[in-house]
């Protein structure tokens, strides 16, 4: 079961949160670093976070046609 950390960038839907999940790569070619933004739906069933909360969400099987993640936590 994967898990991942990000920030909370939407919480309008009902039981749904919008999780934005920085990571790193590297170009091969000239060796630097950038930032890549990806964005994960995840249920939230008491709809407890807000915009700008850090969250841990985890895999699950699919719950509708976007999510594929559950709300683990708040940090």
């Amino acid at each position: 079961m994967r898990t991942k950390k990000g920030v909370v960038t939407s919480t309008k839907m009902d039981k749904t949160i919008v999780v934005s999940v920085h990571t790193y790569k590297s170009d091969a070619k000239y060796k630097k670093r950038f930032r890549v933004t990806k964005k994960f739906y995840a249920h939230d069933e008491n709809n407890t976070c807000n915009e700008w909360d850090q969250v841990t969400i985890k895999e699950t099987r699919p719950t509708s046609k976007l999510k594929r993640w559950e709300l683990v936590e708040k940090i």
